[in-house]
């Protein structure tokens, strides 16, 4: 599977979100129904208790808006209880009044006055039961917000220290999934099924306390039905669990088809890759249609079956209490409330179900959550750290050990002096350590073994702040944010003037094109900066690190995305840059490093050559190896054309 597939797909948790849609749910349904919630696969946390906990925690400065908000559900529920009895005494007074009247009775009949008594009391209890349960949901939509805002921003914090390597060792998809996702789902859980909860339970008990006052023979035959109710459920739930895993797999797969072939299109359309495209498009859309088809099909059965058995139990409840009211032992409105009891009865118990399968899968990304903000951070600056106010850019690699694990060493015994203002080239294969040893500079990562010095002090003494406000970064892979090209080259330096940008985009050559665009220095980059070219977007980059002034300069390939013309003047914009400054530059062109005071060949984490240019192209290793290949290369291409 390709890397774009893992990131939209993470392992262990829900589908990531794409771009301008809701998030995906498994079992590609909406979330609250009973049905589905029954049925669908639900993720465990590992350690149900101590997450939950956890949860509580955060919950622990509200508890008095939780105590109101249980009391306003039980409010609430008790007065939406008592209507079908009150409704009940209406039905017999007026079942009372007409038989007397039936019967011929003198001056019998129905007391409509009792009757618009009991329907003024009936508006007036919904009333009340609406308005509690109104206030329960203002502020239980607080709390949770508060809980939320409370733990996003923990979380958002937390992403601030951690180390670089936590970020390399994950897809993109799978951190975005725990800060938006799984985040959300605590949210929503907050917000509505938690009142849910305590709502059903305390409808569950209401409704069970009300039948037993009217008939415990009746509740008896209740509660003789529900266990076959559960287990004709339970049972067809979890034959149709295997079935929504599997529409979840297919629904995983044709998302992760159409992120690859979305994201690639122009690729998909140079090599003509449409119909082929297409057709694997529709066998994923085969596949999913065919599982969802049976998952639904499934657990579409459990709703009629027990449709069928609250029916047995309705009409055993009637013929019973038509019994009984022939005996003159129970009262029709109180039957008639009965019946209304036993409609609502299995409704709480349901709900229960579906919210303890929310619960478990909100517990579940809750323990997702806290296992970014349990990561280990950054080394922590001493207390004493050192900032180093006026750097002079000597710097110096000490016996430099290093290495990703602890068993696979890609840095071993490196010795470097790089004395200020030099310029030293990094060069070598991909996989050699060129990036590392940036990455280990800028304090990215820790060295295993020995140090690193900025003008004699120990970087792992000096502020992390302080330590890369030294470098200027110029990387290959441009970064730019969606914000006005103005606000993207200010990022160099904080409080930088309209007239330092201009003249750091002059310095850059990037001031003409950007003049050219429609709204000058106010044009709005988009999400991924895709209305101007790459090119630009390198120049941009460049106009930022030349903006900031850094003492010492990293230059990754900086013009490996601009034509030659363009090269020709960024280098000479870059040699007045690197005038006077300690520059590492990482180079794949070769030609571009002839001028560099000290050129690095490194291979496998060590350093194989080190000299000028001239140097080591009459030593005839390695580097003089790569040199002679390049323009081999460009001349055999010259010839052929």
């Amino acid at each position: 599977m390709s890397e774009e597939r893992r990131d939209y797909r993470p392992a262990g948790g829900p589908p990531f979100r794409p771009a301008g849609g809701p998030p995906l749910r498994p079992g590609g349904g909406p979330r609250g129904g009973p049905v589905g919630a029954l049925a669908r696969p639900v993720e465990k946390a590992k350690d149900f208790k101590g997450t939950l906990k956890r949860i509580l925690g955060y919950l622990k400065p509200h508890r008095l808006q939780l105590v109101l908000v249980f009391f306003m559900a039980v409010l609430s529920t008790v007065f939406s209880i008592f209507s079908p009895r009150v409704m009940g005494k209406a039905t017999t007074k007026l079942f009372e009044g007409l038989m007397l009247k039936m019967e011929g009775v003198p001056g019998a009949g129905v007391d409509f006055g009792y009757i618009l008594h009991i329907l003024v009391l009936l508006a007036v209890l919904y009333i009340i039961s609406a308005f509690f349960n109104y206030v329960q949901q203002i502020i239980m939509s607080g709390v949770a917000q508060k809980t939320v805002y409370d733990m996003r921003r923990d979380i958002n914090d937390k992403l601030s220290r951690l180390p670089l390597k936590y970020f390399d060792s994950r897809t993109h998809g799978e951190i975005l999934s725990r800060v938006t996702n799984d985040i959300d789902n605590i949210s929503n859980t907050l917000q509505q099924s938690l009142t849910q909860l305590i709502t059903a339970v305390v409808t569950l008990v209401g409704i069970v306390a009300m039948m037993l006052t009217i008939s415990p023979l009746m509740t008896l035959i209740c509660f003789i039905i529900l266990p076959l109710s559960l287990l004709v459920t339970s049972r067809v739930a979890k034959f149709s669990q295997k079935h929504f895993i599997a529409q979840q797999q297919e629904l995983g797969n044709l998302n992760g088809h159409v992120e690859e072939m979305y994201t690639g299109h122009r690729i998909v359309k140079a090599f003509g890759y449409e119909r082929k495209s297409i057709q694997q498009f529709n066998a994923f859309n085969e596949r999913l249609y065919a599982a969802s088809w049976r998952a639904q099909f499934v657990s579409g059965i459990i709703m009629p079956l027990m449709g069928f058995i609250g029916n047995i139990g309705y009409v055993i409840v009637c013929v019973v209490g038509g019994i009984m009211v022939t005996k003159k032992s129970i009262e029709i409105g109180d039957i008639q409330a009965f019946i209304q009891y036993t409609r609502q009865f299995t409704m709480p118990i349901v709900q229960t179900a579906n919210i303890a399968n929310i619960i478990q899968s909100t517990v579940a990304s809750a323990e997702r959550v806290f296992e970014v903000i349990d990561e280990t951070e950054e080394v922590p600056d001493h207390p004493d750290a050192a900032v180093i106010e006026a750097p002079d850019g000597n710097v110096e690699f000490q016996n430099v050990t290093f290495g990703y694990s602890e068993d696979a060493k890609l840095i071993e015994d490196m010795n470097i002096h790089v004395k200020s203002g030099q310029t030293i080239a990094i060069v070598g294969p991909t996989g050699a350590g060129k990036t590392t040893l940036v990455n280990l500079l800028m304090r990215f990562y820790e060295v295993n073994g020995g140090r690193i010095t900025v003008d004699g002090v120990d970087i792992k003494d000096i502020r992390r702040k302080n330590l890369r406000k030294i470098f200027g970064m110029v990387l290959q892979d441009t970064w730019l944010f969606n914000g006005t090209i103005k606000d993207n080259i200010a990022y160099g330096r904080e409080g930088a003037t309209f007239e330092e940008i201009v003249r750091a985009a002059k310095a850059a050559y990037a001031d003409h094109f950007i003049r050219t665009l429609p709204d000058g220095y106010n044009t709005v980059l988009n999400e991924d900066a895709s209305n101007i070219s790459q090119g630009q977007k390198q120049l941009l980059t460049i106009a930022r690190a030349i903006l900031a002034q850094p003492s010492i300069l990293i230059l990754d390939e900086a013009t490996s995305s601009v034509d030659t013309r363009t090269e020709i003047h960024i280098q000479k914009a870059m040699a007045a840059l690197m005038k006077g400054r300690t520059s590492f530059v990482i180079a794949h062109r070769l030609s571009t490093i002839r001028d560099a005071d000290l050129i690095l060949v490194m291979n496998n984490g060590s350093i194989v050559e080190k000299g000028s240019h001239s140097e080591l192209l009459a030593r005839g290793g390695v580097y003089a190896e790569l040199y002679n290949s390049q323009f081999t290369g460009a001349n055999v291409e010259s010839e052929a054309v």
